[in-house]
């Protein structure tokens, strides 16, 4: 019992020595100092803590967030980004009509009176080889009505008439009700071939060519070569149409031809020593 005292004594001197040995402050390292929080204006809080700042490169516009009496504060704001462009669908643009100096009343030309429309003054041509000395502006043939009135010289306006009256309208029949117009999309124009930088002046920039793109019935309905050559019905006037025109036109493209084809059928009176090329 003695000895247990005498340890339990011990300890007490022991524990009394550490404290007095312990140092004054504690041995771990004291925390960073916070920055101060910044003071706000009585009437509110800043206005650059309300809105976000604006990301770096975005044009900002200032806006006034608070005002006291004389004095007011802003903050900047994004500005609403510009909307996206709006991407216009291209659309094949359908070619101008040549400006002709048109003499004369309308009626028949070129000597046959199935083919009607107007005498023109000569067409001087901004390329070496374009032009027309003697050119007519086509509104029919064959009794059937062009589309539009087109810019050709006498001997493709009896072509054109030749083709109307022996291969469209027996290649129509009475389908419809019969032929109304032909639908023509290009006449003169002073170009190369299928537009191509470098190749030859174009037939169509010597008034020697029409292109057709289709025909219209009487009863309204439109028979195109886009659309109506693959068909078995339409495409088979079609094709009857093709064939019969070569003859008439010393060169008939259409859309087996190339590429620059599959919509129309290209007619000129271009002569070759081999005759007509159809294709």
């Amino acid at each position: 019992m003695k000895r247990l005292v005498a340890s339990f004594a011990l300890l007490a001197v022991l524990a009394a020595s550490a404290a007095q040995a312990a140092p004054s402050s504690s041995p771990f390292p004291r925390l960073r100092p916070t920055a101060m929080p910044r003071l706000l204006p009585v009437f509110g809080p800043s206005p650059e803590t309300m809105r976000p700042r604006a990301r770096p490169g975005t044009r900002t516009a200032p806006i006034v967030v608070a005002s006291v009496g004389s004095a007011s504060f802003t903050a900047a704001r994004s500005l609403r980004p510009k909307a996206r462009p709006s991407y216009v669908r291209k659309v094949a643009a359908v070619q101008s009509q040549p400006k002709v100096t048109t003499t004369g009343k309308s009626g028949s030309i070129c000597g046959v009176k199935s083919i009607r429309g107007v005498k023109a003054a000569p067409i001087p041509g901004r390329l070496k080889g374009c032009g027309v000395k003697k050119p007519v502006k086509v509104s029919s043939v064959g009794g059937v009505a062009l589309s539009r009135p087109s810019v050709m010289n006498c001997e493709t306006a009896k072509a054109l008439n030749s083709w109307v009256k022996n291969g469209v309208k027996p290649s129509v029949g009475r389908l419809g009700g019969g032929l109304k117009s032909i639908n023509v999309i290009a006449d003169y124009s002073c170009r190369t071939r299928n537009n191509q930088p470098g190749a030859k002046i174009s037939e169509h920039g010597r008034g020697k060519a029409v292109d057709v793109s289709g025909i219209t019935l009487n009863n309204g309905k439109t028979i195109t070569v886009l659309k109506g050559w693959g068909k078995t019905a339409d495409g088979k006037i079609l094709r009857r149409m093709h064939k019969s025109a070569c003859g008439p036109f010393g060169t008939v493209l259409g859309p087996n031809s190339d590429k620059y084809h599959k919509d129309h059928f290209h007619l000129d009176t271009a002569s070759y020593r081999s005759g007509s090329y159809c294709r």
